[in-house]
C-alpha cells in the first residue's frame, strides 16, 4: 500500500507542478488553446496518442474484445497504429496545419465556418461537440474506478471526484501546454507500463506459447463450434471485428480533441518526426492493450461476465499481480485517462467558448474574458461529467464500450467526412455539411434510445458508429453534386494557403542538374 501511495503522490505532484510551470505559456487564447502553435513534434505525438488510448481501451475495450475476439482482438491496436495514427498523420496532419493558420481557425467548429462560409455551421458543431464528448468522459471514470477499486478498496465516487479535480487544476493553470507536457509524461509511463504488464500476466499463465495453447482449448457454442477459434487468426466474428477496426481507427480522424493535436505542431519537420513517433506508440500501447485483453478467457474463472460485465475482465487480470506491477498498472490507466479527461476539457471548453458565447458578444469579450471563461468551463465541464458518471455507475446504465461508441460514433460520423472534404476538395458544400452533422447525430441518438428497433447489425453502437463514417463519406460527395457551390474566389482564397511558395537552403531541397542550370540561367 506505502508503494502504491507513494506513486501516485510522485505523479500527483509532478502533473501538477507542470500545470504551475505551463502557466506563462496560457497568457492568451492562443497560447491557452494552442499553445502558440509551437509545440514540438515528440509532445504532439504523446499528446495525440494519450488522447487517443486511455482507461476506456484499457479496461473497457480491452476486456470486452478480448473477449468476444480472442487474440484476434490485436487487429484492433494494429488497425490503430496504421489507420488511427500513421495514416491519420499522412492524410490530415500537414493540410491541418497549414490551412487552420491560414484561416485564423483554433478548434474545430471554426474550421467550418471559415472554410464553408458559415456561422450557423459553427455553432452547431461546437453543440454536438459539447453534447457528445460528456458520454465519452462518463467512460473515463468508470475505466478508472473499476482498478482503483481493486487496488485500494476505494469509493469510486473519491476516485471519480479526485481524478475530476486533479486534472482541472493543471489544465487551468496552464492550458494546451501544460497538458502536452503532462501527456509526454504519461506516454512513458504507458508505454513502460503496457509492456510490463503483459509480460507478468502471459508469466503466470506459461508464458506466451503456454498461454496461446491454453486460450485455443477455450470453447464457447454460444459464440462458435470451431475448436480453437478464440486464437485464430480473425476470431470468431471477422465482419464485428472490422467494425471495432473502423471505429476506433478511422473515428480519429474526425474527432476534435485528436485533429486539434495537428493545429498546434510546430513545423513540417515536426510532423514528419510526430508521424513515426506517433505510430509506434500506438503499436506498443494500442496493440499491447487489446493483445492482453484477448487472453481474458483465461480468467473466466475469475470473473462473471453476466454479473459484473466486460469492464471487469482487465482488473481481474490483474488482481494477483506483485503489489509493485499493480501501483504500475494504476499509473499506467491513471496516465492514460487523465490525458485523455485534460484534452477533452480543453476542446470543449475552448470550443464552447469561442464558438458558442464569443460569437453572441459580438466582439466585446476581449482576450482575459475569454480565458476566465474558458477556465470557468473547464470546471462546469468536469462537474457535469462527474455528476452524470457517478449517477451511471449507481444505476448501472450501460457499459464503457457503449458510452464510447456512442460519442465517436456521434462526432466521428458528423465530422470526418465535412472535414476531410473540406481539405482536399474543393467542391465540397455548405448542405453536405449539414447533412453529415444531422445524419450521424441522429442515428446515434436513435440507436441510444431505440436500439432494439434497428437491424441486428447496427445495435451496437459501435457498429452504429462505424456506419455513420462510412456513410458520411459517401453522402458529402453526392449532396456537394447537386447543391449550390460556395462562391469560386472565397475558395480558391482559401486553397491559396496550399500553393504558397518559400525558400529553403539547398541542404533541405537538392535539384536535379536540369533544374539547377534553369536556376543558374534565370
Amino acid at each position: 500500500m506505502f508503494i502504491k501511495i507513494l506513486l501516485l503522490v510522485l505523479f500527483f505532484g509532478t502533473m501538477i507542478g507542470i500545470g504551475i510551470y505551463s502557466r506563462r505559456h496560457a497568457t492568451d487564447v492562443n497560447g491557452f488553446v494552442l499553445g502558440g502553435r509551437s509545440v514540438g513534434p515528440w509532445l504532439t505525438a504523446f499528446a495525440f496518442g494519450t488522447s487517443y488510448f486511455s482507461a476506456v481501451i484499457f479496461v473497457g475495450y480491452a476486456g470486452q474484445f478480448g473477449w468476444n475476439f480472442g487474440i484476434a482482438a490485436t487487429w484492433i491496436g494494429i488497425g490503430n497504429a496504421l489507420i488511427g495514427s500513421l495514416m491519420a498523420w499522412v492524410v490530415l496532419g500537414r493540410r491541418t496545419r497549414i490551412m487552420t493558420q491560414h484561416m485564423d481557425a483554433a478548434t474545430m467548429p471554426q474550421f467550418f465556418q471559415a472554410r464553408f462560409d458559415s456561422p450557423a455551421l459553427k455553432i452547431a458543431s461546437s453543440f454536438i461537440v459539447f453534447v457528445f464528448l460528456i458520454p465519452y468522459t462518463a467512460s473515463l471514470y468508470n475505466g478508472l474506478s473499476r482498478l482503483f477499486g481493486m487496488a485500494f478498496n476505494i469509493d469510486y465516487s473519491i476516485c471519480v471526484i479526485t481524478m475530476a479535480i486533479l486534472t482541472g487544476i493543471y489544465v487551468i493553470a496552464g492550458g494546451y501546454m501544460a497538458t502536452a507536457i503532462n501527456d509526454f509524461i504519461q506516454g512513458i509511463i504507458m508505454l513502460v507500463g503496457i509492456v510490463a504488464v503483459i509480460a507478468a500476466v502471459l508469466n503466470g499463465q506459461g508464458g506466451f506459447t503456454g498461454a496461446l495453447a491454453k486460450l485455443g482449448a477455450v470453447s464457447d457454442p454460444a459464440v462458435s463450434e470451431t475448436p480453437g477459434i478464440f486464437n485464430s487468426f480473425f476470431g470468431p466474428d471477422p465482419l464485428g471485428l472490422l467494425g471495432v477496426v473502423i471505429l476506433t481507427s478511422l473515428g480519429t480522424w474526425g474527432l476534435p480533441q485528436m485533429v486539434q493535436k495537428f493545429y498546434a505542431i510546430k513545423s513540417e519537420r515536426s510532423i514528419q518526426k510526430g508521424t513515426v513517433i506517433s505510430t509506434v506508440f500506438a503499436f506498443v500501447v494500442a496493440g499491447g492493450c487489446y493483445f492482453l485483453g484477448g487472453f481474458g478467457r483465461l480468467f473466466g474463472d475469475k470473473v462473471n461476465v453476466k454479473t459484473d460485465g466486460f469492464d471487469a475482465i482487465v482488473p481481474a487480470m490483474l488482481r494477483d499481480l506483485p503489489d509493485i506491477l499493480i501501483a504500475v498498472v494504476v499509473v499506467l490507466v491513471l496516465s492514460a485517462s487523465m490525458s485523455t479527461l485534460s484534452s477533452l476539457v480543453l476542446t470543449s471548453s475552448s470550443t464552447l467558448t469561442l464558438d458558442f458565447i464569443a460569437p453572441m458578444t459580438r466582439g466585446r469579450m476581449g482576450e482575459k474574458k475569454k480565458l476566465l471563461v474558458m477556465r470557468l468551463l473547464v470546471v462546469a465541464f468536469i462537474a457535469v461529467s462527474v455528476v452524470i458518471a457517478i449517477v451511471q455507475a449507481k444505476s448501472n446504465v450501460t457499459f464503457i464500450a457503449q458510452l464510447m461508441g456512442i460519442s465517436w460514433g456521434a462526432l466521428a460520423g458528423a465530422f470526418l467526412a465535412p472535414f476531410l472534404y473540406g481539405l482536399y476538395w474543393k467542391r465540397a458544400t455548405k448542405a453536405s455539411v449539414w447533412v453529415s452533422f444531422a445524419f450521424s447525430s441522429l442515428v446515434m441518438i436513435a440507436n441510444m434510445l431505440w436500439r432494439p428497433y434497428f437491424p441486428k447489425l447496427l445495435q451496437s453502437p459501435i457498429n452504429a458508429g462505424a456506419f455513420c463514417m462510412i456513410a458520411g463519406m459517401i453522402l458529402v460527395p453526392l449532396v456537394s453534386l447537386v447543391t449550390p457551390r460556395l462562391p469560386k474566389e472565397k475558395v480558391e482564397a482559401i486553397f491559396s494557403c496550399y500553393e504558397k511558395r518559400v525558400s529553403v537552403p539547398v541542404t533541405d531541397a537538392i535539384a536535379d542538374e536540369g533544374e539547377a542550370e534553369k536556376g543558374d540561367n534565370a
